[in-house]
């Protein structure tokens, strides 16, 4: 009986860390988000990282990203873009450009194109990530709060969901 009772210690403590993944109904643990470019779930034990940050592109357009990095062969990605606003150097003259946004934004509505702004957009092959999978969020808020639900799953181990309507 003494020889077994290493033997059980070990199997235990191995075993242990595979118990913690789950939640008192004895399934496992996910962090689940639903937008309206579809819905992802990705298992906590498999979650390596979640970051946050911004930066711009061609000058024209800030873009802020949150990234879940995972055990497996997909990085997760939500994107929020917003056009890097004109500004009148000496003030004057601001009231027109704050018209052309508007006016381009009635013509956006009127046309039907206000779905395909929230859409991801890909430039084939330039912009094609292998094993990435994007969703493109129509407002900093919003993903904000995939970034804290995210990120809440992995440092506490628990399951989170996210829904942006």
């Amino acid at each position: 009986m003494k020889p077994l009772l290493p033997l059980l210690s070990c199997s235990l403590l191995l075993t242990f860390p595979l118990l913690a993944q789950e939640n008192n109904n004895g399934g496992l643990l996910f962090f689940t988000s639903k937008t309206p470019g579809g819905n992802c779930t990705v298992r906590v034990s498999s979650m390596v990282s979640v970051s946050m940050h911004e930066y711009v592109v061609d000058g024209a357009a800030r873009v802020y990203e949150v990234n879940i990095d995972t055990t497996g062969n997909a990085l997760i990605r939500y994107y929020y873009i917003e056009p890097i606003r004109l500004q009148s150097p000496i003030g004057l003259g601001q009231s027109a450009i704050d018209k052309l946004e508007d006016l381009k934004n009635e013509a956006q509505s009127r046309l039907g194109l206000e779905e395909v702004a929230r859409k991801v957009a890909k430039s084939y092959p330039t912009s094609t990530h292998a094993h990435t999978v994007e969703y493109r969020i129509d407002s900093r808020e919003n993903l904000t709060k995939i970034y804290d639900a995210a990120e809440r799953a992995l440092r506490t181990r628990a399951s989170a969901t996210v829904e942006i309507k």
